[in-house]
């Protein structure tokens, strides 16, 4: 089987140069491209499988260039980041972007990302019954949430909570866009906030629910389900 091709716009030469030789030697075809401007003539001209994207470029502003990319085409990609703020990475997410990595990080971490979201890819024909994010599953014929094979317990409600904010992955979701979402569900949406929702249904999905990973919040704006999970 031929080796994924991997477009890599990062202007850093040496982590550039490091990438390129890990990912060869775990098997991928590394093409690489020093600016944005590069980065999106070669996207153009190849066939790629992926996209890994430093948002930090000296010609153009990454979140462009993901949304550029996006506008033509459903290549997976994933961000890389040395920006603190989160916001960033939202707007990233928002844009169709499939994961992000901030800096420092260990290039394991971003092979097995990689991995994941080649796997998963994107596009695709027609709708499955089941959504697959990494461990968790989420079958919408059966109406159950299983976290490693195992089923978890959620109401009827935190159900169909779940399944609208997997539906939407990688855009983050207003409390008031939930609500339209589950407002033909069970009667207990009018005395619990979709806030404890959520709560309780990182409580049952989450590894650490005091640490989120699937259900990311978003100040003052809602809430996001995360593309890429492990």
């Amino acid at each position: 089987m031929a080796a994924h091709r991997i477009l890599l716009i990062e202007d850093d030469p040496r982590l550039a140069g490091m990438l390129e030789e890990y990912l060869g030697k775990a098997g991928y075809h590394v093409v690489r491209a020093e600016t944005g401007a590069r980065g999106l003539a070669l996207h153009a001209s190849e066939t790629v499988d992926a996209i890994v994207l430093d948002l930090m470029l000296p010609d153009m502003d990454g979140l462009d260039i993901c949304r550029k990319v996006r506008d033509r085409s459903d290549t997976p990609i994933l961000m890389l980041t040395a920006r603190g703020d989160a916001t960033d990475r939202v707007v990233g997410l928002e844009m169709g972007a499939d994961d992000y990595l901030p800096k420092p990080f260990e290039p394991r971490e971003l092979l097995a990302r990689l991995r994941a979201i080649l796997r998963r890819g994107r596009g695709g024909g027609g709708k499955s019954d089941v959504l697959r994010f990494g461990r968790l599953e989420i079958d919408r014929g059966s109406r159950e949430a299983r976290l490693d094979g195992a089923p978890r317990a959620l109401t009827s409600y935190q159900f169909a909570l779940l399944l609208g904010l997997a539906e939407h992955a990688g855009r983050v979701m207003s409390r008031d866009a939930l609500m339209d979402l589950v407002k033909g569900e069970a009667l207990e949406a009018f005395d619990r906030s979709i806030d404890v929702h959520v709560s309780r249904i990182r409580a049952v999905i989450e590894d650490d629910p005091k640490k989120p990973r699937r259900i990311i919040t978003v100040r003052s704006a809602g809430y996001v389900f995360a593309k890429a999970q492990t």
